[in-house]
């Protein structure tokens, strides 16, 4: 085929064609793909449509054809009134719906691949359209519960069904009619089926070639040409055995409600059999034969028409025979892993609980070998079991397992189902009963055996976790006769201080080692497993180790309560002998408390923190060091917290040399509390500014050495895991809250990223910007990488606390902007634009969309190839941009609503340039929208400046609300 030059003419000279000439651009992204064909193509050239079909990769695909023919027969048309009229009756229209059933005709009316890719509403219409064909054949389409006659006569629907398809926002609620009208006339067409039936005569259905004639010769519709016989015949055998496929499939699922609907199944899935033995070829049948075989054993089964001595029968109808003529005994020595009962007829047997309990663990066990899905009912079962089936269960799976020929697969399945099993079990004492197993202890490692005890106690609903003080320990003689494990397991799962060491000394007077290992999940902070590992007594060792390790847990899943009483245990204990255990301890109860406030405030309270909290947190930060252990998180905690309740001026005071040496977020601290206080000021107040910002370069830099400075201090430039990368950074930024931090963050980073981005076309608006610094001194040691990840995440992070933020909206727009991500970009562009004008009731704030705003609004449309969009923003600019809408409107590949735009444009110079755009191209239907758009008197250019600017601002929001719906 001849290529293209880039002028668009062929190689061979010849010139390219408009239409041609659009095919190229559009398919440019992917020249080797041929351009799809439109619909109207259809409609020029009789034969292009058989030649389409015949392709083995036609594009568009047939169901897509179905669906565009009738969608543009279904438009309605609008009067020079402007009225909105149901679609015409005319040739076009009756050719497109002609079309469609030609090319359902070419799918054979196959109601599988139709179903498949049509909606309900497309497909009731092409089946409308179907019953309008008079043809005087009587004939019968039927497919899945589908049937369609062919009258006589026909009387054809009116326009509003043709109309409905048209109206996308009722396509829900058509739909629910449609199923509705379906499921009120279900009688009415089984009653249809069960009449056809009686027809003995061959029929014959449409195809292309007798469409052809029937639009070639109207006599046709009376019968007396040689069309009669021209279609597709389909022989009464297949017919019939069509027909009691699916009523047989109506009926099964009616026996759930009525018993005797399963013997008319089973008697219509018998014909079904036996006709289907006639045909050499099914050709037109269309029924899935295992499915029929399920239904055949199904529908037997049910009607109780098994016969125990039938050899042809599967596991199930052996064990349903059984179950019907009440052998028992028989039926409990059948191999447990072939049991494939329906336990749904084993409930419907009196007295058979236990059995049906039993066969339903049967095939737990069979199904969790398998690797397969355990059953609702097995779980079911697990809700409040009694201790024997719990034995049963383990009876069951120890012999199902031959521990020494079984495979490790199956062992590792075994594992699994036993895990599953102590998951499931809500009372503790069903639970040892499994982990005390023998099959238990020699499937599972230990190891394994204490994850899986950890993690019954995250999920234990029966721990009871409030309960009384329990009295003295010493009152309570200890039961030597308790196996370790189970009083390890206890250890694990217990929540009570004094139980808890009521446990450890039962624990250690039976052997001497270190119960602060039984569970590798408990740890404690690096910083404090020295100081803890050094306490003599073994006892008290164990004990501080475990109430910590438990009490920080229990903080992680904001369990405060719990964490309060085993800390306060904790702490006193170690006061007695240790005071810098102590000091650990009250450190750790402090950042206790900041978390509980700030969780609260993060699920709505708005209470402020109580006058002892805030001067605790004050206390900590002035606190001098004597070579104690701390924790850089408790720091950071309570600098967030300082922050987010706008303790500026505290912050700004000068704190301890050694703590900030230790913690450099209470230095950035400082740096953030006084920008913010100075905010906005004068000139010099931005030397904290510049401060803040070195601060910040250092944390995204790269470095292979710590640095000191003059005075000695470690400096921030580190490596990324050291205490201050840029993961740990982003972290303790989501820990604040405080608008004004958040916003001095965001514009920071956008200056930040401004400079590493070096695009000054592209750049990101927030802010204070003016306040930082516009060049770096070493911009290769950054890492470009890290500050973008930072400013994306700090701002969406910042509008999970307030989606209402107007500058932080604009600020992530442009982020999605300059990463040529424009759908997002326009979505927070408008959502910033509705959240200050009440959703566009009133006018947006210049401030808010100021020309660079609208400019990039309108870059977004055009990328997305909304080009009518474009020319209405175009207007909303100082000076209204010509060009660019001018441009816009030529441009013919729009992927939005066009013409349904036109009443958004007040600009008269715009609506006249549209007239004659539409004239060029002969378009008169759009013509006459943008005429009438022209005439309306609110734009005559003689009215008022004030007439003319209401009928612009009532535009400007009818079209901003109507770009939310399409982008929100």
């Amino acid at each position: 085929s001849p290529g293209w030059d880039q002028k668009g003419t062929t190689i061979s000279g010849k010139p390219m064609s408009a239409e041609a000439v659009d095919r190229v651009a559009v398919s440019g992204s992917r020249p080797s793909t041929p351009p799809q064909t439109s619909w109207f193509e259809f409609l020029l050239d009789e034969m292009l449509l058989e030649n389409h079909l015949q392709k083995s990769h036609p594009d568009p695909v047939p169901v897509q054809l179905v669906i565009q023919f009738l969608e543009q027969a279904a438009k309605p048309s609008v009067n020079e009134q402007n009225q909105v009229q149901p679609p015409a009756d005319n040739r076009r229209n009756r050719t497109l719906k002609l079309l469609a059933l030609k090319v359902a005709a070419h799918l054979k009316w196959d109601l599988d691949v139709l179903e498949k890719g049509l909606t309900i509403p497309v497909l009731n219409m092409l089946l409308n359209e179907l019953l309008c064909v008079k043809w005087a054949l009587g004939r019968t389409f039927c497919r899945g519960g589908w049937i369609v006659l062919f009258p006589e006569k026909q009387t054809k629907p009116g326009p509003h069904q043709m109309n409905m398809l048209n109206v996308v926002q009722q396509e829900k609620e058509l739909t629910e009619n449609i199923l509705s009208v379906l499921k009120e006339q279900a009688a009415d067409s089984i009653m249809v089926l069960e009449g056809s039936l009686g027809l003995k005569k061959d029929f014959y259905i449409h195809t292309l070639r007798t469409l052809d004639l029937l639009a070639a010769d109207p006599s046709t519709a009376n019968g007396e040409t040689e069309s009669s016989t021209a279609g597709l015949r389909i022989s009464a055998d297949e017919l019939h055995c069509q027909v009691h496929y699916d009523l047989g499939g109506i009926f099964f699922q009616q026996g759930c409600s009525d018993q005797l609907a399963y013997e008319k199944a089973r008697e219509h899935f018998q014909q079904t059999r036996e006709l289907l033995l006639k045909f050499d070829l099914t050709l037109h049948v269309h029924l899935d034969e295992k499915r029929l075989a399920g239904y055949w054993n199904a529908c037997r089964a049910l009607t109780g028409a098994l016969d125990p001595s039938d050899t042809q029968l599967n596991p199930y109808g052996q064990i349903n025979s059984l179950i019907r003529t009440h052998n028992y005994q028989t039926f409990k020595c059948l191999p447990v892993l072939c049991l494939m009962l329906c336990l749904h007829d084993v409930h419907r047997e009196r007295g058979l609980d236990e059995v049906c309990h039993k066969l339903c663990v049967c095939n737990a066990v069979r199904d969790a070998l398998q690797g397969e899905v355990l059953s609702v009912r097995f779980h079911q079962l697990l809700h409040k079991p009694r201790k024997h089936v719990v034995d049963f269960m383990l009876e069951v799976c120890t012999r199902s397992l031959d521990k020494d020929r079984s495979s490790e697969t199956s062992k590792r399945k075994m594992v699994i189902f036993l895990k599953t099993l102590c998951e499931s079990l809500a009372e503790p004492h069903l639970v040892f009963v499994v982990t005390a197993h023998k099959l238990f202890t020699e499937l599972l490692k230990e190891e394994d055996r204490k994850i899986l005890v950890e993690q019954m106690r995250k999920r234990s609903a029966t721990v009871n976790l409030c309960a009384k003080p329990l009295p003295s320990f010493y009152d309570i003689p200890a039961a030597a006769s308790v196996n370790i494990g189970q009083l390890e397991q206890q250890l694990i799962l217990c929540l009570d201080a004094r139980r808890i060491r009521q446990i450890l000394i039962e624990l250690h007077s039976m052997a001497e080692r270190p119960f602060w290992r039984v569970n590798n999940k408990w740890e404690v902070p690096p910083d404090y497993i020295n100081v803890i590992l050094n306490i003599k007594d073994n006892l008290t060792k164990d004990l501080v180790y475990i109430l910590m390790a438990k009490g920080l847990h229990c903080i992680t899943v904001k369990d405060f309560a719990h964490t309060r009483q085993l800390f306060s245990a904790c702490l006193e204990l170690v006061t007695e002998f240790s005071p810098k255990l102590r000091q650990v301890m009250l450190n750790e109860m402090l950042l206790l408390e900041v978390r509980a406030h700030e969780t609260g405030v993060a699920e709505g309270s708005n209470v402020r923190p109580p006058p002892d909290l805030v001067s605790r947190v004050r206390g900590y930060l002035e606190m001098r060091i004597h070579d104690l252990p701390l924790r850089q998180i408790v720091g950071e905690e309570c600098v967030a917290f300082m922050l987010n309740w706008r303790e500026n001026e505290y912050l700004t005071l000068q704190v301890p040399q050694q703590l900030v040496m230790n913690n450099p977020y209470i230095k950035l601290g400082q740096l953030l509390a006084s920008t913010c206080k100075e905010l906005p000021g004068p000139k010099e107040s931005r030397r904290t500014a510049k401060e803040l910002w070195e601060v910040v370069v250092q944390i995204c830099s790269v470095s292979n050495q710590h640095k000191r400075n003059s005075d000695g201090r470690v400096s921030l430039i580190k490596q990324r895991e050291s205490s201050m990368g840029i993961l740990r950074f982003i972290t303790f930024i989501k820990k604040l809250r405080e608008p004004l931090v958040l916003t001095t963050l965001i514009s920071l980073f956008v200056r930040f990223h401004s400079i590493v981005r070096d695009d000054i076309v592209n750049e990101v608006t927030a802010e204070y910007l003016a306040i930082w610094p516009s060049t770096l001194a070493n911009m290769q040691a950054v890492d470009v990488e890290a500050v973008a990840v930072t400013v994306k995440e700090l701002v969406t992070y910042a509008l999970t606390l307030n989606p209402n933020n107007q500058s932080w909206l604009i600020t992530q727009a442009d982020i999605y902007f300059v990463t040529n991500q424009y759908s997002a970009a326009l979505h927070f562009y408008l959502q910033a634009g509705a959240v200050c004008s009440d959703f566009f009731t009133k006018a947006v704030a210049p401030d808010v969309y100021t020309d660079q705003v609208l400019k990039r609004m309108i870059k977004c449309c055009s990328m997305l190839n909304c080009h009518t969009q474009v020319a209405v923003l175009c207007q909303f600019l100082r000076e209204v941009d010509y060009m660019t809408a001018f441009k816009a409107l030529q441009e013919q590949n729009s992927h939005d609503a066009m013409d349904s735009f036109y009443d958004y444009i007040w600009d008269v110079t715009i609506l006249e340039y549209l007239t004659h755009i539409h004239h060029k191209r002969g378009e008169s239907e759009k013509r006459q929208i943008a005429i009438k758009a022209i005439g309306q008197t609110e734009l005559n250019a003689s009215n008022p400046e004030e007439v003319l600017q209401l009928a612009a601002q009532k535009r400007k929001k009818k079209f901003l609300q109507a770009m939310a719906k399409l982008y929100f």
